[in-house]
């Protein structure tokens, strides 16, 4: 029989190395077995069958809401919110009450002012992402997922015109965020897939897990804009995906929120709190809509 090592299975199965050598030290893989230091996989050997995923009654709803099309829910509510709140931070002039309207009525609506087009299709775009991560939820969080989430909320903007702008790839040119370095574009590919790893490598993730991941991200800095609302997306799926009640920044606790992102290495408990006040918020109209959590 030929075995594979530990690497050319996790290549052939497009998995982090350390996933694969924690199956095999937890015999999730059947056949496999140590020589020395190093583990003998049979080549013909399968994934490991998963545990399904069990839908929150929050993700059930956010499907039945989106799937009936039906107003004034928290599929409803969530869409306009986060949306709202995640191009707000960001620097969108749009209010929210033109927010609600586009998604209400696919138009714009009569107004005096101008209106960036920009601020219009990354609005609409946003709206197909939250789409997006609650239709595939229990999809595990990759390089490419994170990539079609950028493709999709940057698609037709002036950005996407742009050659070196990259929509839907890493970035190209260095850039900073809030005076700071961040990753050089050589060696985004690395950082992130080694974040990945590292994430993935968690058996039951908890809210500091998924924050720990949150500013990593940011830090990293992968794409050339975009990278804050693709980051807070990335968020909220993942607390659908390991059932921690989700949250929205809004415009009252972005300064806060900011400067957890800044401090966390050092004091984690900024974002921390910030984080389980606006996830506070949010228990608030579960509770109205009287969804279990």
């Amino acid at each position: 029989m030929e075995y594979l090592s530990v690497s050319q299975y996790a290549q052939q199965n497009g998995l982090p190395d350390r996933t694969v050598r924690n199956w095999c030290k937890e015999g999730k893989i059947p056949g496999a077995f140590l020589s020395g230091k190093t583990w003998n996989i049979p080549i013909e050997t399968t994934i490991p069958t998963k545990t399904k995923f069990k839908e929150s009654p929050l993700l059930e709803r956010l499907r039945e809401e989106k799937e009936g099309q039906i107003r004034g829910g928290i599929y409803h509510r969530t869409q306009i919110d986060l949306t709202y709140n995640s191009n707000h931070i960001e620097g969108s002039r749009l209010t929210h009450e033109q927010t609600r309207y586009i998604f209400d009525t696919h138009t714009i609506g009569v107004t005096d002012e101008n209106i960036n087009v920009n601020d219009i299709l990354e609005t609409v775009n946003h709206f197909r992402c939250i789409d997006l991560i609650i239709e595939r939820t229990e999809e595990r969080l990759s390089e490419r997922l994170v990539k079609e989430l950028h493709r999709i909320l940057k698609s037709s903007t002036s950005d996407s015109r742009k050659p070196w702008f990259n929509v839907g790839e890493y970035k190209k040119l260095p850039n900073e965020v809030g005076g700071m370095e961040t990753c050089p574009p050589e060696e985004v590919h690395h950082q992130m897939k080694s974040l990945l790893s590292s994430y993935h490598s968690k058996k039951e993730k908890n809210l500091e897990d998924l924050l720990d991941f949150h500013q990593q991200f940011e830090k990293i800095h992968p794409f050339q804009d975009g990278n804050g609302r693709v980051g807070r997306l990335i968020l909220f799926k993942e607390c659908l995906a390991n059932n921690i009640v989700p949250f929205i920044i809004t415009e009252e606790l972005k300064l806060f929120y900011y400067r957890g992102l800044r401090e966390w290495d050092h004091a984690p408990g900024y974002l921390t709190d910030t984080c389980l006040t606006a996830q506070d918020h949010f228990k608030s109209l579960l509770e109205y809509f009287k969804i279990r959590y």
